[in-house]
């Protein structure tokens, strides 16, 4: 197995992770999202986001839920590949697929330090923040670069061929 594809684990491996990271006192950041076509948006967010603690993990969203949240013509690119994507990153340390509606049960299951999401978000409408903070974790926001967006991207694409 490749090194990207050692990064994309099951929930019970992804869990056994953290709190190996956890217990040689590393500050596990948990963020999710769809990366579906990925560009400097992401790239950006992914890295301030993982400086925040010393380990990251990202919940990715299954090409089923993709549909459900983004439409029927999304994802462009299958989960496998947007998993390999984001595990060859350098600031991603594990990548965990899930197909429910919210992250909540992947985060109660990680039990992160520190969860994350963009500015476009507040802490108080973040899914699973309730429980992080229960536990003495954070919760943060980073901000994102404007006018980048996978939407915006695919839209781009339309309206020039």
């Amino acid at each position: 197995m490749s090194e990207t594809a050692n990064k994309i684990m099951s929930w019970e491996a992804g869990a056994e992770a953290a709190r190996a990271w956890q217990a040689e006192g590393k500050k596990i950041v948990f963020t999710n999202g769809c990366f579906d076509i990925v560009h400097l948006g992401h790239i950006d967010y992914l890295e301030k986001a993982r400086n925040l603690g010393d380990k990251m993990v990202l919940g990715l969203n299954t090409d089923a839920s993709v549909s459900k949240l983004k439409g029927p013509l999304r994802p462009v690119v299958n989960e496998y590949a947007r998993a390999r994507l984001m595990a060859a990153l350098a600031f991603v340390d594990a990548v965990i697929l899930f197909g429910e509606p919210t992250p909540l049960e992947l985060i109660q299951t990680i039990c992160p330090d520190i969860l994350v999401k963009g500015d476009d978000y507040t802490p108080q409408n973040i899914v699973g923040a309730d429980f992080v903070v229960e536990r003495g974790g954070e919760v943060l926001t980073v901000p994102l670069v404007k006018g980048y967006s996978t939407t915006l991207l695919i839209e781009k694409i339309k309206n020039s061929y």
